[in-house]
């Protein structure tokens, strides 16, 4: 059995059509997803869109979850009088404008897609959760201690733990448990701008898991950003495949 892992879209579409098309050209039909559909791009409501339709269309094949950033982004009403007072200005804007180009259906649909789905696939037990088995908001990174992995394997229950959240793909075994992070569609940290994802091979007596760079069209991207008038500092990240603090901060 081979899965595409993908996740952290951050509303980047052309890097999202991309990699499926990449998945497509492995015959790889599954898609796990492990969130974070929204955020600094330009493109929210039509990515989160894709999925929605895509899941209806082939509820088996396509699998996902929704991410801290989404569940942020649907808190913005709520909150935003709050946020206004202790976000940094532009982490505002991007949740602000997230939320206002998100149409109500979609708004709905991330709002009823679980935080963790659990399954059992040729006798191994899988978790796909956004952060960690302890946390939505915890970064786990190829740094991550192995003590801390280790306690985490105890907590999680399962035999491969897939996950995103830090934007930083790896693949690592602790105490018999593989953790996975896929890595970044969208908005990758690592400084290598190009789309990421991973394929996990399963068999009955091994794993594999190889993770892919993809090419897309960057320049797009950054040309929505631009023409929403959204901050240059959006458009620099995907530039420099850096986060919003190390941009700011070079800036």
């Amino acid at each position: 059995m081979k899965v595409a892992l993908i996740g952290d879209i951050h509303a980047n579409l052309p890097a999202l059509e991309a990699v499926l098309a990449h998945i497509q050209e492995q015959g790889i039909e599954k898609i796990w997803n492990v969130g974070d559909f929204v955020g600094y791009g330009a493109f929210p409501d039509e990515v989160v869109q894709l999925f929605r339709t895509a899941q209806h269309l082939r509820n088996e094949n396509v699998l996902n979850i929704v991410g801290n950033y989404d569940l942020q982004v649907l808190e913005f009403k709520q909150k935003k009088a709050k946020w206004r007072k202790k976000k940094h200005p532009q982490k505002y804007l991007a949740f602000q404008w997230a939320y206002e180009n998100l149409s109500k259906k979609n708004r709905k649909y991330l709002r009823f897609l679980s935080q963790e789905i659990r399954m059992k696939v040729k006798g191994y037990r899988i978790l796909l959760t956004h952060g960690s088995p302890a946390s939505n908001d915890e970064h786990l990174t190829p740094e991550t201690p192995k003590k801390r992995l280790r306690e985490l394997a105890k907590l999680a229950k399962a035999d491969i733990v897939i996950c995103g959240h830090s934007h930083q793909p790896f693949a690592q075994q602790v105490d018999d448990v593989w953790f996975i992070n896929t890595g970044s569609v969208g908005r990758p940290d690592d400084g290598d701008p190009r789309a990421c994802y991973a394929i996990l091979e399963i068999e009955s007596d091994k794993i594999q898991v190889q993770h892919y760079r993809v090419e897309y069209d960057v320049e797009r991207a950054v040309a929505a950003i631009r023409e929403h008038e959204l901050p240059e500092t959006f458009a620099q990240m995907l530039l420099q495949g850096r986060n919003l603090d190390v941009v700011l901060e070079s800036s």
